[in-house]
């Protein structure tokens, strides 16, 4: 077993000990931690099994398969960075209207405050 897929392993291990051990800390919302566990244990597949990333690599024309761990996790982390930009972009835009919505609330209290004191 060469360094590197030691390295790897062991990487990718405690990298699901850290994910688990933050979502049991409820640090990170289960339906975002499925995509970083899923991440993990495909690391961890491709550094156990050499012949599958060893195949893998010559797949898609990289000469040293370790370097296909990490072109994955390089492509992992952008397509989870999208993923997050799409939630932020959906959030903005309920805060915006949340906010509408109070000022519309707030100028109607007014309304009613000054009507009450007639």
């Amino acid at each position: 077993m060469a360094r590197i897929q030691i390295i790897a392993m062991a990487g990718s291990v405690f990298f699901l000990i850290f994910i688990f051990e933050i979502i049991r800390q409820k640090k990170l919302k289960e339906a975002y931690a499925l995509i970083w566990v899923i991440m993990g244990f495909f690391l961890l597949f491709l550094s156990c099994w050499l012949k599958g990333l060893h195949f893998f690599s010559k797949l898609i024309g990289i000469a040293y398969s370790p370097a296909t761990l990490f072109l994955v996790l390089i492509i992992t982390l952008i397509l989870i960075l999208i993923q997050f930009s799409i939630v932020i972009s959906r959030q903005v835009d309920k805060i915006k209207n949340m906010a509408q919505e109070v000022a519309l609330l707030k100028e109607r209290l007014k309304q009613l405050e000054n009507e009450y004191k007639k």
